[in-house]
């Protein structure tokens, strides 16, 4: 990365089926999307060239947007295609892919029947999510004021971005008093995820990690459960209460960003970065990057 703000840097962007140059890719201030967060994405990446669970990003895509109330115009293999040509067009390698679904500007209020569907394609260079040496380290969690809502309130299913409000909310201030992120309780004061990841935790050999029936199922969530399986490792996916977390060994994050991520601290409970999560960071990275070698047996 440059250090350069994003409508600064230089390339292409696919945007409603064209390739424009990157300064050229602007919407409308009225557009319905920053008003009242009618908005969906995604986030990938690309290693070696070839974007990681590439169609399943796309129809959680297609999917999101149907869960806040519009289709994309464009189908899963259209899209596909555009996410391949663009890292050709960008001559990346390793990259972050971010596909964005909005509402347009011809209806501004609540009502926004006639507004058209606007699909954008960006990609760029991205290092890792947190600080690398922090990273080895594990993490520092504060606790996050806000809570992940009632699925009776919100469309969870959806990676939309007004369901993030919060998550950026949570993760200023924990920035703000020296941790890397935050960890949220759920609607019934129950873990759920920190604000962009979901959580895991380690004890007796066993893995647990809370149901995601308010917040969502992540992708990488998902993938680090099969490798956890694959090696023979108990997975649990339960309620976690907070008071809990006094018990458990090891904890790690788990996200397209934030791959698997060990933490070391979570408000006044402390965990160590041992084998089980390294072995999982080593299977990770294997999986996304198919020249690595094999992962070694598990450890605890």
């Amino acid at each position: 990365m440059s250090g350069l703000p994003f409508d600064q840097l230089e390339g292409e962007i696919w945007y409603d089926g064209a390739y424009v140059p990157w300064a050229e890719a602007k919407l409308h201030v009225l557009s319905h999307g920053l008003h009242y967060g009618s908005s969906v994405f995604e986030g990938e990446r690309a290693y070696g060239g070839q974007i990681f669970k590439s169609e399943e990003h796309t129809q959680r895509l297609l999917a999101s947007a149907r869960e806040v109330g519009f289709d994309i115009p464009w189908s899963e293999e259209q899209i596909n295609t555009a996410k391949e040509d663009l890292l050709k067009r960008m001559n990346l390698v390793d990259a972050y892919i971010r596909p964005v679904a909005w509402r347009g500007s011809e209806m501004m209020g609540i009502s926004a029947q006639k507004n058209t569907i606007h699909l954008a394609i960006a990609a760029w260079e991205w290092p890792s999510y947190f600080d690398p040496e922090q990273r080895l380290k594990g993490l520092r969690l504060d606790m996050a004021q806000y809570r992940r809502p009632d699925p009776a309130t919100a469309p969870f299913k959806a990676k939309a971005a007004g369901l993030y409000m919060i998550c950026t909310i949570s993760k200023h201030e924990a920035e703000r008093k020296g941790y890397a992120d935050a960890m949220m309780l759920d609607y019934r004061g129950q873990v759920a995820e920190a604000t962009g990841a979901n959580v895991f935790f380690i004890k007796d050999g066993q893995i647990h990690t809370p149901k995601p029936d308010c917040f969502l199922d992540g992708i990488t969530r998902r993938t680090v459960i099969d490798l956890a399986k694959a090696r023979g490792l108990e997975v649990i996916e339960r309620a976690i209460m907070p008071e809990e977390l006094e018990d458990f060994e090891q904890c790690f994050l788990t996200g397209t960003a934030a791959e698997v991520t060990p933490v070391a601290e979570i408000g006044p409970y402390s965990f160590e970065v041992g084998g089980i999560t390294k072995s999982l960071m080593a299977d990770y990275d294997a999986a996304v990057r198919p020249q690595s070698t094999a992962p070694a047996a598990a450890v605890a």
